[in-house]
């Protein structure tokens, strides 16, 4: 039987990572220590600002690292000096070396938050519900050297709700994540976890990074996949148009059943009451409920309209000349 596990460091960055550092301190298990990425600038005034997992370990009294590259030789040793019985890994943000791999008796556990092989990479929250997933879920892994191909130990499935956006989501996959961490651990330490490889291909692209650029409305895409897009961008990076030439954000729509519109017509005011904003998609019609001039406070349509009367047929998606 293998000895228990009880001498953990933690690799982690943003608040995604935090729940489970939280389930860690309150376990039997011990945090050695925690890296995380460098103090970043933040806001306007650009004043340095610490990630969430470091403010949460340094509440629970836990050193905390903050290498600029762990695979430079001084970082390497300082984690093997540290014995870990097992290293956790939660979006932390830089690619580990072999040496940080082998450098834990049970080495690397990463907590990813995919129904893995599906959704490796970086953004695998946003990407299920952008491409209108109807499961998601968390999956604990042994890290290897690929990028989240490790071996898969156990999984959590999470139903995405009709409204749910990157930001929901976001939450419930932490929580779940958390859990999950815990009784893969026990599991490790018991000798009862089972290794699963995975495939050598994933069924879903590559999860990349999302950019800003990525959150422009194309008005020629049906109104199904624009709904899908506006909810997975939803808090960050943002989905958005633009009106009279100038950035306007969409933070909720609704799509019209029945309304087939005219695709000749893509981006263009189909309806407009006091009330309510209509607009032509590529296929089908989108009922804005929430939205953002640049510049102003987020806003219900109604609010928008009195300060912006759009007119059937005018067009959205134009930017200044």
């Amino acid at each position: 039987m293998p000895e228990m596990i009880q001498n953990v460091v933690f690799m982690g960055t943003p608040d995604f990572a935090v729940g489970t550092l939280q389930a860690l301190i309150r376990s039997r298990y011990e945090v050695k220590a925690v890296f995380c990425q460098p103090d970043r600038p933040k806001g306007r005034g650009k004043a340095l600002a610490m990630p969430p997992v470091k403010e949460e370990a340094l509440k629970a009294g836990i050193p905390v690292y903050q290498p600029a590259k762990i695979r430079e030789e001084e970082w390497l040793a300082r984690v093997e000096a540290l014995q870990p019985d097992v290293i956790v890994v939660v979006a932390f943000g830089q690619l580990l070396p072999e040496r940080i791999l082998n450098a834990a008796k049970y080495g690397c556990v990463n907590v990813h938050a995919s129904l893995l092989p599906k959704y490796r990479g970086a953004a695998p929250i946003q990407w299920a519900v952008i491409n209108g997933e109807q499961v998601s879920g968390v999956t604990t892994m042994r890290m290897d050297a690929g990028l989240d191909t490790g071996d898969m130990i156990l999984k959590e499935e999470v139903p995405l709700e009709k409204n749910e956006t990157g930001g929901s989501l976001f939450e419930k996959l932490s929580a779940v994540g958390a859990g999950l961490l815990i009784r893969t651990l026990d599991e490790i330490s018991r000798g009862t976890a089972v290794y699963e490889p995975q495939p050598k291909e994933s069924p879903t692209p590559y999860a990349s990074m999302l950019t800003k650029k990525q959150g422009e409305i194309s008005w020629k895409q049906p109104a199904e996949r624009i709904e899908c897009l506006i909810r997975g961008l939803n808090p960050w990076p943002s989905a958005y148009t633009y009106y009279r030439g100038k950035m306007l954000k969409l933070w909720e729509v609704q799509c019209l059943p029945g309304e087939p519109g005219n695709p000749k017509e893509a981006g263009k005011a189909f309806r407009v009451t006091k009330d309510s904003l209509e607009i032509q998609t590529g296929s089908g019609i989108l009922s804005v409920k929430e939205l953002q001039p640049e510049g102003k406070k987020r806003m219900k349509v109604d609010d928008f309209l009195r300060g912006y009367p759009v007119e059937p047929g005018e067009a959205f998606g134009k930017r200044k000349d």
